[in-house]
């Protein structure tokens, strides 16, 4: 099989023009095309009236050998990569240990998911713990949250099955490197478990609420067909720990309920929201450091504005969808503002997770059809604007969040303002063309209470310079909903590079997004996998 990148073609090119251009690039005649698969799909919108769609193509051709020997200099020709997936340990590994503890796995989001999936495929029986309920359960109480104010604090859009990443675009792309190909075992996966099919060759796959759902289901299914075992409303308050510096070992989890649970094989997949737990993982001395985050707000435009600035007579061309952006702006005083988990055709959400705290958050469903589209613009943080103790960007987050509330009346309000007037400093006291998406609702005031001086003074210079990079970007009554404060976890849960245990627990593995090695559906998914495959190896080495 050879590996064909950067085939162009027009946006509208018809099926023989694809099969046309792999034959003219490869220089063969159509009898030795056994036939090619779409690896990769995106497009060039650079020049918004002649968009460009990019494929890289499997080739399966009879003249490979000659082909690659020809097109030895051409960089864009290459074996293709073997991205199976094979499993690190299982089989009799596996059964050598069936006698001893099983390994535990807390939390339910996407990298507990594929870490608990993982190995479940290795035949290691894994136990899920999941402080909130079921998918379809926590749904309800997010909707009833949403619509009845009414705030579940185990379950929400930050707690139970399916974890943060439920209630958000879906988002299934990622920037970090994956060597192993393990990116492509999360796609795989979720096929299997429902998703569109799409999502394994387009430059930026979506999910979407609805459909993560049914996923998330069909997923746990599977798991506990293969000998997982799933518990909800199982909160672990207690982390056992045995012996002294190098020797210190986990020896089990304590649940809210008070049962013990036995492990020596601890996967800690938590999420950004877990403070609590954070908290008592500190009080048991296992090795946490403050990391850097970013804080700011949600801002809500016409997706048709997005759409004809993108894609200029393209705009709502099938292929292409809802358009997105990302923008970046360095401001005169040393911050980086810059648009963040952006959602095309979407809704601003209600994301509190704690009594008498606000933040927002955004979603989309699969169709992203909504009027608006969302980002959170915010601006970078790190550690020495929150010095002292390593959980002070928790008690940051908690501060800023008190605020919000108070600012929206105490009611799970959000507090927004009109781009123009918070540039010019002026509360807003009413809507303008742009409406808000986000339920309960919002209330028109002045957000410059809501963050600190130095990220405010940041977000009004940057707005008016973004509409250089998207025209029409800085919009008087585009709408700014506050506050966004769960851009990533605040804390670092230090593991080794070789075993990826605890920097000073062994049997521990901190995974994820909460625990600061990732940040997305798909990276803390691929990382559950990484974790999967070290605890396998440990429970095989006993």
């Amino acid at each position: 099989m050879l590996r064909l990148n950067e085939v162009k073609l027009p946006l509208d090119h018809s099926e023989q023009a694809l099969t046309d251009a792999v034959l003219a690039r490869l220089g063969i005649g159509a009898a030795a095309l056994r036939g090619f698969t779409v690896f990769k799909r995106s497009y060039d919108a650079r020049k918004r009236s002649a968009i460009v769609l990019i494929y890289a193509l499997d080739v399966d051709t009879s003249d490979e050998a000659e082909v690659l020997a020809r097109l030895k200099h051409d960089a864009h020709v290459m074996p293709a990569p073997d991205t199976g997936y094979r499993f690190v340990a299982g089989g009799q590994q596996a059964q050598g240990h069936a006698g001893g503890p099983r390994p535990v796995v807390v939390g339910t989001g996407p990298c507990g998911l594929f870490a608990a999936l993982i190995l479940a495929q290795m035949g290691l029986r894994p136990i899920i713990l999941e402080r909130g309920k079921v998918v379809r359960e926590r749904t309800v109480d997010t909707f009833g949250f949403w619509r009845k104010r009414e705030l579940n604090p185990e379950s929400n859009v930050q707690f139970g099955e399916g974890g943060a990443g439920t209630f958000s675009d879906g988002k299934l792309y990622s920037q970090i490197k994956d060597p192993k190909h393990y990116g492509r075992k999360v796609l795989t996966e979720f096929v299997k478990a429902g998703a569109p099919d799409e999502i394994m060759y387009v430059s930026k796959p979506h999910i979407g609420t609805f459909r993560l759902v049914k996923m998330v289901e069909q997923m746990r299914e599977n798991i506990i067909a293969l000998g997982g075992e799933y518990r909800f409303s199982s909160k672990v308050v207690d982390v056992e720990i045995e012996g002294e510096g190098e020797a210190r070992q986990v020896r089990g989890v304590t649940l809210a309920g008070g049962e013990r649970i036995a492990t020596d094989h601890l996967v800690l997949a938590i999420g950004h929201s877990a403070r609590d737990t954070f908290e008592m993982l500190y009080e048991r001395g296992v090795y946490i450091e403050a990391k850097p985050f970013s804080i700011g707000f949600r801002v809500e435009h016409p997706q048709s504005l997005i759409d004809a600035c993108r894609f200029g007579p393209n705009a709502g061309n099938k292929i292409l969808g809802a358009a997105d952006y990302k923008l970046v702006h360095h401001a005169a005083n040393g911050r980086s503002v810059y648009s963040f988990c952006m959602c095309p055709g979407g809704t601003v959400v209600a994301a509190a997770s704690e009594p008498g705290r606000m933040v927002t958050n955004g979603m989309s469903q699969y169709s992203r059809n909504e009027r608006n589209a969302n980002s959170a613009i915010v601006v970078g943080i790190t550690p020495a604007d929150y010095p002292g103790h390593p959980l002070a960007g928790i008690a940051l987050q908690r501060q800023l969040e008190e605020g919000a509330f108070a600012l929206g009346g105490g009611t799970y309000d959000a507090p927004a303002q009109l781009m123009g007037d918070f540039v010019r400093g002026r509360a807003s006291t009413a809507l303008g063309g742009v409406l808000p998406s986000l339920k309960p609702g919002v209330r028109m005031t002045d957000l410059h209470p809501s963050l600190p001086a130095y990220a405010i003074e940041a977000m009004r210079e940057a707005f008016p310079a973004f509409d250089k990079q998207i025209k029409g970007y800085y919009r008087e009554d585009a709408l700014l909903t506050g506050v966004e404060t769960r851009t990533s976890s605040p804390i670092r849960i230090k593991r080794r590079e070789d075993d990826l245990q605890s920097l000073n627990t062994r049997g521990l593995f901190p995974a994820g997004e909460g625990a600061g090695y990732a940040g997305g559906i798909l990276s803390a998914a691929v990382d559950g996998i990484k974790v999967a495959e070290a605890v396998a190896l440990s429970m095989a080495a006993k």
